[in-house]
């Protein structure tokens, strides 16, 4: 081919309609040995010349592979010709192997703690569980002891200065006399006599735990001073005490119920997610029917069942067996919902080709898929159980005495005539209230430290 063709057929870095119609196939055919025209090789060489303008390669070079022709020489390029240095390499800076190297429960922790209110709650909580270990201790008084001339009495205060001069902490002894108009017993503070207060006192005797005998107490007035901070109740009990005393029982029966539930909830929504089939029918079947049932009915069926000669652990035990027993239907199902999408995954698939039995799978493979889920759940039933034992116990069919919990104090103030006149008997409501709102709060928080795409 003459030179005038060859730049006819290029036209700066682009091939023109000559060079195309010019260079139909390669060198040789794919299927032919037979060799190209003239023509046709010059408009390959061509397109090929072309290729390599427009990718800025020198001359020789295979567009079609990344080596260099023969004798065409080296690609361009630049080599060290310096010692390799392992400092020279980019690494990673302190605070992203930090996080690299960090576990995923330091990752959860980490992200928790962006959450304030729900890292004091989890404090409130923690102090507040911490508490129920040495109530007996914290209490002024044994929750059983009546003091038969201090019926009702309203809450008292504590004082540090008498008459203008400091004597530490002390209360004032109470005068007592009838309201003949009401015949309701009413209390007038003495100040001309001050009590002072001592801390690390012995005191009432008790048993911590029902086992130990002890009678050290943080805090006791002289015997037989009135010291009631927050009231007394109808047969002169003081009522911080039991509200301390009720507290083990309360918080208790939530921790061992939500063991129940979530022990039944997910080995029965496992089931029924991972088996399908006529299992997750059966299964759906007798949630729909639990479900139809209203709640607080059904408590109260239950409840009666148990006779009123059991003791009061039987009836604790009972009562948290109960509970735990009509709280598993809604956790059954989300973990149903879960297992049913996540049972198609390849690692499933992987567990079942190496011989993983269906109950390793679902614990070790598909449940630790969806925890924070779970951690919510478990943060959210708590408090439903704290308050399903509180109404139970409200109505009187729940624990009773001697046994005390805050649903036991509250069954006291049922009557709104008593209310009205002795409105501190409401009281143990208000440590219900505060332990429903942080248990909130701290499922919010573990739910967004829990989960995986934060």
């Amino acid at each position: 081919m003459s030179d005038d063709k060859s730049k006819s057929v290029l036209t700066g870095n682009t091939l023109t309609s000559d060079a195309v119609d010019t260079a139909r196939t390669e060198t040789f055919a794919a299927d032919s040995n037979t060799p190209l025209t003239v023509d046709e090789t010059s408009g390959a060489e061509a397109a090929a010349a072309a290729a390599r303008m427009k990718a800025n390669l020198p001359e020789g070079t295979q567009t079609g592979s990344p080596l260099p022709a023969e004798g065409a020489g080296a690609l361009p390029h630049f080599v060290s010709t310096a010692p390799f240095d392992l400092q020279s390499v980019e690494q990673l800076t302190p605070e992203q192997e930090k996080i690299y190297f960090a576990s995923q429960l330091t990752l959860m922790w980490w992200k928790f703690r962006q959450h304030r209110v729900a890292v004091w709650s989890g404090v409130f909580l923690l102090v507040l569980y911490s508490t129920i270990f040495i109530s007996e201790f914290l209490s002024p008084w044994n929750y059983q002891t009546r003091h038969s001339k201090h019926i009702y009495v309203p809450p008292q205060g504590v004082h540090l200065f008498h008459d203008g001069e400091f004597i530490g902490p002390f209360v004032y002894d109470l005068k007592r006399k009838l309201n003949l108009e009401t015949m309701t017993r009413e209390y007038t503070v003495d100040e001309s006599k001050p009590l002072k207060l001592s801390f690390f006192c012995s005191g009432d005797k008790y048993n911590w735990f029902g086992l130990i005998p002890a009678d050290n107490h943080l805090v006791c007035a002289p015997k037989g001073a009135p010291f009631y901070l927050l009231g007394t109740d109808r047969l002169g009990r003081d009522m911080l005490s039991r509200i301390l005393q009720g507290a083990r029982i309360s918080l208790t029966i939530g921790l061992i119920g939500i063991t129940v539930s979530f022990f039944l909830g997910i080995v029965i929504g496992g089931a029924a997610g991972y088996y399908g089939s006529w299992v997750d029918m059966i299964v759906q079947r007798v949630i729909e029917v639990l479900q139809s049932i209203p709640t607080i009915p059904l408590w109260l069926t239950l409840s009666a069942i148990m006779p009123a000669s059991w003791s009061p652990i039987l009836i604790y035990f009972g009562i948290t067996i109960i509970l735990g027993l009509l709280d598993w239907t809604g956790l059954a199902r989300a973990v149903r919902s879960k297992l049913l999408s996540l049972r198609e995954e390849d690692y499933v698939l992987a567990a079942q080709l190496i011989g993983a039995k269906a109950p390793r799978i679902i614990g070790r493979h598909l449940v630790p898929g969806f925890m924070s889920h779970l951690i919510a759940s478990a943060t959210i039933t708590i408090p439903t159980m704290i308050l399903g034992e509180t109404a139970l116990s409200f109505l009187g069919l729940g624990l009773r005495e001697p046994i005390t919990s805050w649903g036991v104090l509250l069954n006291e103030a049922q009557s709104i005539n008593v209310v009205a006149v002795f409105p501190w008997l409401m009281l143990p409501v208000v440590p219900v209230i505060f332990v429903i709102i942080a248990f909130n709060f701290l499922g919010d928080g573990l739910r967004d430290a829990a989960d995986p795409y934060k």
